[in-house]
């Protein structure tokens, strides 16, 4: 019996917990709908405050969740607030300006923006793990003066004294924007510095609900996003108004779901990038929809491919517009996939340099292409320019509409502060040493589906398996909420443990999860670190936004520069996790901007000395659905990234992968084996390197753009030039029923396979730095 506060064992300090009966008033009645006043403030605002970053050089001291009126802002639109956001965000030895920081897991930040209009005269500057907050029921207004002269609005990347900027493109993560107004009307409308967001980021980054209101003016060259580099990354329920340029854009890859663009002079114009997919996007009184500057060659990489889903455009002249023509080729075109696209007086659907490629008017365009389609086993490709037959798409996919269902992050604006529960209230620690297990529990049973659980910012040990049990609402604040498996109960790589599960198995109901981080402190070999095992009773009831499986490269993770590039810190002492996320047979999930990282750097020191950790296997999906994947990744892992075996209906789009950087020394499954429990796939001659994604005896799976890269073959990247890093990186059966449109792959001879048999070779679709495969079906 244990007479203090708390007692060490193996290492982990132990909580006394209270029982569930003295927790508190716990609740018997069902949440049920959210019971805020009108008049009463957005509960992000009210509630209690005391998230800790447990592995900050002072945790006691340090503060994670900052209201910028206590920093001096006004957000009375006449006061210039720049300063005082800037201090609210810098506070603290942060990662941003100088000294250089180009990266920490250490600092995580929740900037918060009561309602008001907030002026400003020069750049709001968010440092690396910060979120911008806007009061969700009353979104404030970032108002530019007229005078403001600076990048944009809200600067992600800024530009340092003498040259470069302060983060690295391909490794600016961990960055969120929501709820606002950003208005630059004000700044004369011939000038560019009227821009809303300079958003050059990478992979754990969000946009969501923000209006951008620009200058209609004919001279405007004002832009809402403006964005020159990274790799990303998702966006969503955004609204242009106005402007040269709603989305000025360049990056790698990016999902973007539910825009829409009034009275912009172009609504999206795309710079380069290997692939974007673009769902539910509407287009009112624009000049162009979609201005693509097409035409990449081996050593220039301009827009590679585009692949838009569920659109309408109405009174814009023109739709879509390339900067070249075909010429019958994927080469110097572009891929472009178009897919349920409604046209209401858009004279043209399809222009490239040559003239008019498809007419519009007012018509619908049920299934498009440009590039080279693929069917079965077939290597040879027919460059097409026009219809191709429509994907099937499972009814359980769909909404009211007939478009693929979405879901936007849930922010509960209408529920009061009072239908919280925070997590520390209730005696957990979040300190990154206790064992919160037990507290966990407790809490769990006492209000889960009737209170929403409020995680607050700490880093959560857990020594045996968590759930979160069915009609379950839970909230972390920002980065700073991890929930991290430890100990001897995921030691064993031959009998894993589930480290989190989202619903006990065979459950049914509601259950949502945001802004937390999943993670282990290893090493950890028997680590599944989630398990989502729920079925909700509503479309899309079941989901997770903004919540990231991170896997080492972090302070507290065990799991950083002790594990090098040169292996010599071995495996038994580097081993993350066996498997990242599992969607089980019975369960369905709704899942965006998720992003299952197993580290190939180091977040801290100075953020780029590469690692080599083990993870086994990234998303095994079995689930039978419907699954939506929006804007998702997967990294690192030692078989493959995504695997799907006996799932149904899926709809991926956009998925994007890298392959371990170490391998094929060792090659996979080592240092791991193969499981036959978990369905591992099966050795296949010639490859030594993990799949990208393989499909096992699955039906009706959709993906709507995947970009899956090699860029190593043991950390040396000679490769990449006659495209060898790894022989093969997608694999589907013969039994399975998929449909892949807009594929990238870089660095890998074949970009597609069916029972293991290499089939698409890159070498036929050369398109800038990557290789394009635009359409492949089965029959």
């Amino acid at each position: 019996m244990l007479s203090s506060l708390f007692v060490t064992v193996m290492g982990l300090a132990l909580a006394s917990v209270p029982s569930v009966s003295s927790l508190g008033t716990t609740c018997s009645a069902p949440l049920g709908g959210g019971t805020r006043a009108a008049s009463d403030p957005f509960w992000m605002q009210s509630i209690k405050h005391q998230g800790i970053a447990a592995f900050n050089a002072n945790p006691s001291t340090y503060q994670v969740f900052r209201n910028v009126k206590d920093f001096g802002a006004k957000g009375d639109g006449v006061t210039d607030d720049a300063a005082a956001i800037n201090l609210a965000i810098s506070t603290g030895s942060r990662c941003g300006g100088t000294p250089v920081c180009k990266s920490s897991s250490t600092t995580p930040a929740v900037i918060f923006f009561p309602k008001g209009t907030y002026l400003v005269k020069s750049s709001i500057l968010p440092y690396y793990y910060t979120q911008l907050i806007g009061d969700a029921t009353s979104p404030p207004t970032l108002l530019a003066d007229a005078s403001f002269s600076s990048t944009a609005v809200i600067d992600a990347d800024p530009g340092l004294p003498g040259g470069g900027e302060y983060y690295t493109d391909q490794n600016n993560f961990f960055r969120s924007v929501r709820n606002f107004v950003i208005d630059v009307t004000r700044v004369p409308p011939q000038l560019s510095q009227g821009t809303g967001i300079h958003w050059q980021v990478s992979q754990a980054t969000s946009l969501i609900n923000i209006v951008f209101n620009m200058s209609p003016a004919a001279n405007s060259a004002h832009q809402g996003i403006f964005m020159e580099n990274g790799s990303g990354g998702f966006m969503g329920d955004l609204i242009f108004n106005g402007g040269k340029f709603g989305m000025w854009v360049g990056n790698q890859q990016f999902t973007v779901r539910n825009v829409t663009m009034n009275n912009a002079q172009t609504a999206v114009f795309g710079v380069w990038n290997w692939g974007w997919t673009f769902q539910n996007v509407n287009i009112n009184n624009c000049g162009v929809g979609f201005d693509l500057l097409s035409g990449s060659t081996s050593d220039s990489q301009k827009v590679g491919a585009e692949a838009i889903i569920d659109a309408t455009a109405t009174n814009t002249p023109i739709f879509l517009r390339t900067s070249s023509s075909s010429n019958g080729q994927l080469v110097g075109a572009g891929s472009l996939v178009l897919n349920n696209i409604k046209l209401n007086n858009v004279p043209s659907a399809v222009v490239a340099s040559s003239g008019v490629v498809l007419a519009g008017g007012t018509t619908t365009i049920a299934s498009w292409a440009q590039g080279n389609v693929y069917t079965g086993s077939n290597s040879a490709g027919k460059f097409t320019q026009g219809n191709i037959a429509a994907p099937p798409k499972p009814a359980v996919l769909l909404d009211s509409s007939g478009k693929i269902f979405g879901r936007s992050h849930p922010q509960y604006e209408g529920y009061a502060v009072s239908q919280f529960v925070s997590v520390r209230d209730q005696g957990a620690k979040g300190d990154g040493v206790t064992d919160d297990t037990a507290a966990l529990k407790a809490i769990f049973a006492a209000y889960a589906g009737c209170k929403i659980i409020f995680f607050d910012a700490g880093t959560y040990v857990v020594t045996s398996t968590l759930t979160i049990p069915a009609g379950t609402q839970v909230v972390g604040e920002g980065y700073g909420t991890v929930i991290a498996g430890k100990g001897a109960t995921f030691q064993n790589i031959d009998s894993p443990q589930v480290v989190v599960q989202a619903g006990a198995s065979g459950s049914t109901g509601t259950l949502e999860i945001t802004d937390i981080q999943f993670a282990t402190i290893g090493p950890t070999p028997g680590a599944i670190v989630l398990e989502w095992n729920v079925k909700p009773t509503t479309q899309g009831g079941a989901g997770m936004w903004d919540s990231y499986i991170r896997l080492g490269g972090a302070t507290g993770t065990n799991l950083q520069t002790n594990c090098p590039s040169t292996g010599s810190g071995g495996t038994t002492n580097c081993f993350a996790a066996f498997l990242g996320l599992h969607l089980t047979s019975g369960s369905s999930a709704y899942l965006e901007g998720t992003w299952v990282w197993a580290a190939d750097h180091n977040l801290d020191g100075d953020g780029a000395a590469q690692i080599s950790i083990y993870s086994g296997r990234g998303i095994l999906s079995q689930s039978a659905g419907p699954v939506w994947m929006v804007g998702t990744a997967s990294e690192h892992h030692v078989l493959y990234q995504y695997s799907l075996v006996g799932a149904a209906n899926h709809y991926m789009g956009l998925i994007q992968t890298e392959t371990p950087y170490y391998q094929p020394s060792p090659a996979p499954p080592a240092p791991f084996t193969v499981n036959s429990a978990f369905s591992d796939p099966a050795s296949v001659a010639g490859v030594t390197s993990a799949w990208g994604l393989v499909v096992n005896s699955s039906s009706n799976i959709l993906v709507f753009g995947a970009g899956l890269y090699s860029f190593f073959t043991n950390y040396n990247q000679d490769c990449l030039t006659p495209q060898n890093c790894q022989n093969q990186i997608l694999n589907i059966d013969s039994t399975s029923s998929v449909s892949i449109y807009s594929l990238q792959t870089v660095g890998v001879t074949f970009s597609l396979s069916v029972n293991g048999a290499g089939v698409v070779n890159q070498n036929s679709n050369p398109n800038g730095f990557s290789a394009t495969l635009t359409a492949w079906t089965r029959s």
